[in-house]
Parts: structure tokens; C-alpha cells; sequence
């Protein structure tokens, strides 16, 4: 006889991210795949650390599905930051060897925003890691962009990826955070969530 979930949540992953799918499947919950389609923009005025989280709000309040009671929306949005530039996802392969060159002997932050709904309840959060990369030649930065070709991706790389296998040398914080979704976070408040009445 199969174990039971330990939660009785059905979970909806608003998100094209194949990583964000990958780790929340995880959890050993259901997991339904849905999308929403907002501007990523950062907005003016809102400062660096706080944009992940505000943007992640916004496709939660984009998302035009309806939840049952037993069903948890999560959307997540993650930026990059370093020495208070904000590295999106690159425009080109030029773009991205720029944003790997100076991310390249420096530490940056890894902020990943997340919003989760029900019915009943909703929460939002960002958690922050510390990501220090060793110093990589023009080389390596463009083997990395013309093989893994990384521009869904914030600040231009992936941590699971070969950059992260040779460039990062240490992260303070969850590597979950840095791939897209702080799962300590998120089952921290499903094992918390309101039961539907």
C-alpha cells in the first residue's frame, strides 16, 4: 500500500519554468501546470530587493483560473542583484556573456519572490541568497552561453547547470532559492495553511 500525501493540498504552478515544475513536483504532492501571462518588467521606484516579490503578486492576481478548496496557486518570479544593479534575463548572447562577465569574481544576491493562494488564504515572501562566483575567462563564459544558450534565465545562468558546476564557489542561503523556488518556504507554509472549511 502507497503512503499517503502528508498534506491535503493540490498544488498549481502558475509557471513555464521546467526547474520551478521539477522542484515542486518534489514535495510529492499534486501538481497541475498552468501559465499566466504578465509584464516582467522591474517597475520604477521599487527598490531591487523587493521586485521578485511584487512581480510574483502580480501573476498571482493575473491568473484568471479557479481554485478549489483544496488547490494552492504558486507563482514565483527571481532576480538577480549585484552591487545594486538588477540583472534580468538577458535581451541576447551578448547580453548574457556581459551579465556573467560581471558576475565573474564578485557576489551577488539571489532573490526569489513567491505568492501563494487559495480560496481562503494567501501569503507572499521572497528569500534571499548569497551567491559568490569564481572568475571565469571570456572562454568559459562563452562556451556557457553558446551550449546552454541560458536566456530565460535571471542573471543569465543556471545554478544546476554547468555554470554552477565550475563558477559558484559558495552559496549562503537555500540553491533551492537560486534555481527558482525556496522550497523550505513553501512547505513551511503548507504544513501551516488553513484547512478549507
Amino acid at each position: 500500500m502507497s503512503q499517503p500525501p502528508l498534506y491535503p493540498w493540490r498544488l498549481v504552478l502558475a509557471s513555464a519554468s521546467p526547474r520551478r515544475r521539477q522542484l515542486l513536483q518534489g514535495l510529492d504532492l499534486p501538481v497541475e501546470i498552468t501559465s499566466v501571462d504578465v509584464d516582467e518588467t522591474p517597475p520604477t521606484g521599487v527598490p531591487d530587493d523587493q521586485v521578485a516579490e511584487l512581480i510574483a503578486v502580480c501573476k498571482a492576481d493575473a491568473w484568471a483560473g479557479t481554485l478549489q478548496p483544496d488547490q494552492v496557486l504558486i507563482t514565483a518570479d527571481t532576480t538577480v542583484v549585484l552591487e545594486g544593479h538588477l540583472l534580468n534575463k538577458p535581451e541576447n548572447a551578448a547580453d548574457a556573456r556581459r551579465m556573467l562577465g560581471l558576475l565573474s569574481g564578485n557576489t551577488h544576491r539571489v532573490v526569489t519572490g513567491v505568492c501563494m493562494r487559495s480560496p481562503h488564504h494567501r501569503i507572499q515572501f521572497a528569500d534571499v541568497a548569497h551567491v559568490r562566483f569564481a572568475t571565469l575567462s571570456e572562454a568559459e563564459i562563452a562556451y556557457y552561453v553558446d551550449r546552454y544558450a541560458p536566456m530565460d534565465k535571471a542573471g543569465a545562468y543556471g545554478v544546476q547547470d554547468w555554470i554552477g558546476y565550475v563558477g559558484v564557489e559558495r552559496i549562503e542561503g537555500s540553491f533551492y532559492t537560486v534555481m527558482g523556488l525556496p522550497m523550505h518556504r513553501i512547505h513551511a507554509a503548507l504544513r501551516q495553511w488553513p484547512l478549507p472549511a
